[in-house]
């Protein structure tokens, strides 16, 4: 039984490797056998077929959201800190495997199948729903003001991390990810700091 769940996740960690190297049009059964020194009979005893192992990807790309979501909470910050802790402890994972980067580059691509569609809707509503929670308390605070649209920003926030992102990788990886994501999330979340000040006076 360990075997097979060391297999298991080697076969995904490869397919999230051929993803990464050729993109979601280079994913085949015969390039994760070849890569993996088995044969696709092999692959098939663990996964039926490539949808299946996908989705196993897809489990794969969003495992450490719980742990991440618990330790921003766990953390006591205020709201706009545990944002910021949300999205650093996020980055940082990214570019300590950077691979995992290119499952969110391939959402467009595999949400045509009404199974992927459902994960991907999962994996995205998850994440924004904990940014909104995290935004609506910073309101209750007076942190940020009440009449911020929530989702609108949840959604901004996540918007500025997928694009720096894809930037990063498209540019080789050759500026610091956590940087440049945190630089650009302290920008918008100061100026509307900066709002509330206003509104203030």
């Amino acid at each position: 039984m360990e075997f097979k769940l060391h297999r298991k996740e080697s076969l995904i960690i490869t397919a999230i490797d051929i993803i990464d190297d050729m993109g979601i049009q280079g994913l085949s059964t015969r390039e994760i056998a070849k890569r993996e020194g088995v044969s696709e009979a092999t692959l098939f005893r663990h996964y039926s077929n490539k949808k299946e192992l996908l989705r196993a990807v897809l489990d794969y790309f969003c495992k450490f959201d719980y742990d991440i979501f618990q330790s921003a909470r766990l953390m006591k910050l205020k709201p706009c800190d545990s944002i910021r802790f949300f999205v650093k402890l996020s980055v940082e994972y990214y570019e300590n495997y950077p691979a995992i980067t290119s499952i969110m580059q391939v959402f467009e691509a595999i949400r045509y199948d009404a199974e992927l569609e459902d994960k991907i809707k999962e994996i995205l509503n998850n994440r924004i729903g904990f940014m909104k929670q995290l935004i609506e308390e910073a309101k209750e605070e007076g942190e940020l003001s009440k009449s911020i649209n929530s989702e609108d920003l949840a959604d901004l926030i996540s918007g500025l991390c997928r694009e720096i992102c894809l930037k990063w990788r498209i540019n080789g990886r050759n500026f610091s990810l956590k940087e440049r994501t945190m630089e650009t999330l302290d920008m918008v979340l100061n100026s509307l700091f900066l709002e509330v000040d206003k509104s203030e006076v």
